[in-house]
């Protein structure tokens, strides 16, 4: 038997960082939002308790991979004999801050625990899922939330859902690092559902991404022209919402052409028109009954 899932991207609507933990982590509030833009990943069983995935991601060893150290969490925890063949159809950017391979981390968890019939629910995945990443439990609850401590505890909410036209500089954010900065705020305030609605929330990392990058400043500054552009997780991708898909193709050929205007070349950014949506692809079709 083959199972085939849709690993969806995330967007964070807004992302405070509220304060630092003992523990060195730092809590966040922030709001998820998925995207119908996804890796596929196909899952074939395996008698034997072999985990296989392809194809390799150079410069990663084969159990450095996110989806490789899920299938073996889950296996350690559940006692599972059986293995599985995993193969990974990659569409999301590393490091752009849509939860790529959280997301696959995710969907790893859930696909295995039907294919192995390991019976752990949806809420004992997500706890599972947070020795892997904090980006993890959301993409295993599947659906939009206000989420906050290092981002594990939800609230879900139903809110619009906009295209949206992202931008993809070709730059690598690294998270760790952006946490060492001096100048990151770490004292945002809550805010409710109410108040992004009505206008509220950013994005702490954006000052210090724009001073480290100088492309995510250029392009944050040329996205600004066309509404109001926002940074995703710890960046680097971007995104303006859209009135729908004909806004966002029209919004991609003006900023196109204005790019050579603020020093950008066309390779140095790659442009996407996604939807969002409250619920998470990975739960249509044969995982949709999961709980």
């Amino acid at each position: 038997m083959t199972l085939v899932v849709q690993s969806p991207a995330k967007l964070n609507l807004f992302l405070h960082i509220t304060g630092r933990r003992e523990d060195g982590y730092h809590n966040l509030q922030t709001l998820f939002q998925f995207i119908d833009w996804h890796d596929t990943l196909s899952f074939d069983l395996l008698q034997q308790p072999d985990i296989q995935v392809d194809p390799p991601i150079p410069g990663i060893t084969p159990k450095q991979n996110l989806i490789y150290k899920a299938a073996f969490l889950l296996k350690e925890h559940t006692g599972c004999s059986l293995g599985a063949h995993i193969q990974v159809a990659k569409r999301l950017p590393m490091g752009g801050g849509l939860g790529g391979g959280s997301s696959n981390a995710a969907s790893t968890l859930v696909a295995l625990n039907y294919l192995w019939q390991t019976g752990l629910t949806r809420a004992q995945l997500c706890q599972l899922g947070l020795h892997l990443g904090a980006d993890v439990p959301i993409f295993v609850h599947g659906h939009a939330a206000l989420a906050i401590g290092v981002g594990e505890r939800f609230e879900d909410v139903l809110i619009p859902e906009p295209w949206y036209l992202i931008a993809a500089p070709n730059c690598h954010a690294n998270t760790a690092e952006l946490f060492q900065e001096k100048q990151l705020t770490r004292n945002s305030k809550v805010i409710r559902i109410r108040d992004f609605l009505d206008g509220g929330g950013h994005n702490d990392f954006e000052p210090v991404l724009r001073k480290r990058f100088p492309l995510i400043d250029q392009c944050l500054t040329l996205m600004n022209s066309e509404g109001e552009a926002k940074v995703t997780g710890s960046g680097a991708c971007l995104f303006i919402e859209c009135e729908d898909k004909a806004d966002a193709a029209e919004k991609q050929l003006r900023l196109t052409s204005k790019m050579s205007d603020f020093d950008i070349a066309n390779q140095d950014v790659k442009w996407s028109i996604a939807k969002g949506s409250n619920q998470s692809p990975l739960y249509f079709g044969t995982l949709a009954n999961q709980r």
